[in-house]
């Protein structure tokens, strides 16, 4: 008996050790040719081999960062002041919606799309989106030729979040409303696995009450894009470190949380957490070296980018730090 116990403590230790060598991977600090200009509660977007950044509050510039030379391009400022938000890249041109503007507590939804086509290095103004969908601070994801939009907040941090979840064609300008995710929560992102919507982090904003970093929401979410349904993962595999204004991408198989802010800590989350769609399980990655909460990540040729962003929980310090996960 002694002899069996001692094969499987050693089976267990070996298993525990390939998991540790499969997550191997690190996050290293990129040193630019150029800067970027400092920035928080902004978004991220990849068109090929170049990330657009922009967005953040009182920031108007657009930057392009060219992955192969390391260099940063300001173009073309926004035509407006654009923050939390999700953007995605359509047919080339990054595009905009589910966006606040305007000063807390009291932000306002951008009532139009605003698209961003890096070839010319122009901004323009698109559609309205419909009034009675306009929120901010929404998740955003493009599945087959359509862009997804998903919960969010109607009045800045004060109040209104919701549940909503639209579906807009981009080639025919059309809304169609689908059905409201289980929970409500706004401060989040969102990635699509598989044919299915993963909506994990984010809170309930609520200044009303004075409670903007309280209410976490734990539940993860999935949409079933082939079903037209939602479910919720069970309790046990509730998001490990409650947080929001995380990132959030899909790398292969897996989901990952990356950063985030939280009443926990004063710091922003250096925290990465991954969820594994295949064996239902989350599984710790590699931490960030700086924690940043309220920017983006994008995923290009394996490798997960995240840059700017918030340090501490709130406001500040702006960062322009780039991280890559090789």
């Amino acid at each position: 008996m002694k002899i069996k116990l001692h094969f499987l403590s050693i089976f267990c230790a070996l298993i525990c050790f390939t998991n540790v060598n499969i997550y191997s991977q690190t996050w290293e600090i990129i040193q630019p040719v150029n800067t970027c200009t400092k920035r928080s509660e902004n978004t991220l977007a990849a068109v090929g081999d170049k990330l657009v950044l922009f967005g953040g509050r009182n920031v108007k510039a657009t930057e392009v960062y060219d992955i192969n030379t390391k260099t940063w391009t300001k173009v073309a400022d926004a035509p407006l002041e654009i923050h939390h938000l999700q953007a995605v890249t359509y047919h080339n041109e990054v595009y905009v919606m589910g966006a606040l503007t305007g000063q807390y507590p009291h932000e306002t939804p951008i009532p139009n799309i605003y698209i961003f086509n890096i070839e010319k290095g122009e901004w323009r103004k698109g559609p309205e989106i419909p009034t009675d969908r306009l929120r901010g601070s929404a998740g955003c994801v493009v599945y087959k030729n359509k862009i997804y939009l998903v919960c969010g907040i109607q009045d800045g941090h004060w109040d209104g979040h919701v549940a909503w979840l639209d579906e807009y064609n981009p080639q025919n300008n059309t809304w169609r409303k689908l059905a409201d995710a289980p929970h409500v929560r706004d401060h989040v992102s969102v990635a699509v696995i598989k044919d299915k919507l993963y909506l994990a982090g984010g809170r309930r904003s609520t200044a009303k009450i004075n409670k903007v970093l309280e209410l976490t929401e734990p539940a993860v979410d999935v949409y079933d894009f082939k079903q037209n349904s939602w479910k919720t993962l069970p309790e046990n595999l509730n998001l490990p470190t409650q947080r929001a204004g995380n990132s959030a991408v899909a790398l292969g198989n897996k989901l990952l949380i990356i950063g985030g802010e939280s009443p926990a800590q004063v710091p922003a989350h250096s925290d990465v957490e991954a969820f594994d769609v295949d064996k239902q399980a989350w599984v710790k990655f590699p931490s960030l070296n700086q924690g940043r909460h309220g920017t983006g990540a994008v995923v290009v040729k394996g490798k997960v980018y995240t840059i700017a962003g918030s340090g501490n929980r709130g406001g500040g310090p702006d960062l322009d730090v780039i991280e890559v996960l090789k």
